[in-house]
C-alpha cells in the first residue's frame, strides 16, 4: 500500500526582490509569515503500520527552521533572491538528503499565494 504523508510548518522571515524594478512592492523589504508543507510518499510498512514517524520529518526539518525563522533570507547562502520558488528549491536540496521520501515542497508567504516544488531534473 503506497501512502503520502504531509507536514506543515511556520516562519517568519524578511526579505526583499533584489531583481525586481525599483518601484516594485516586493524589492522593498517587507516580511511574511512563511508556511512551509513538506511532502513524502511510500510503501507503508506492514508491521508498523506507518510510512515513517512525523518525528523524523519534523527532526529533518528542524535545522532548516532555526536557519529561516527570524531572519533575513537575502543573507542566507544560496537565497540572495529569496522568491517563493527559489526557497522551495533551497528546501528541497537541502531535505532530501535527509527525506530520500521526499516528494514535494510548498512554501506559501500568504494564505493566498503558495508555490509547488516536486524535485527538478
Amino acid at each position: 500500500m503506497h501512502m503520502e504523508l504531509r507536514k506543515s510548518f511556520q516562519f517568519e522571515a524578511a526579505h526583499l526582490l533584489p531583481l525586481l524594478p525599483k518601484t516594485h512592492k516586493c524589492r522593498r523589504l517587507h516580511g511574511h509569515s512563511f508556511s512551509v508543507e513538506i511532502a513524502v510518499a511510500g510503501p507503508c510498512d506492514p508491521k508498523l503500520g506507518w510510512v515513517m514517524d512525523y518525528a523524523d520529518l519534523s527532526a529533518a526539518f528542524k535545522p532548516i527552521w532555526e536557519k529561516l525563522d527570524h531572519y533575513y533570507l537575502n543573507e542566507i547562502p544560496g537565497l540572495e533572491n529569496p522568491t517563493s520558488e527559489m526557497l522551495a528549491i533551497w528546501i528541497w536540496k537541502k531535505l532530501k538528503p535527509k527525506l530520500p521520501l521526499l516528494t514535494e515542497v510548498v512554501v506559501a508567504e500568504t494564505c493566498q499565494s503558495r508555490c509547488v516544488y516536486r524535485g527538478g531534473k
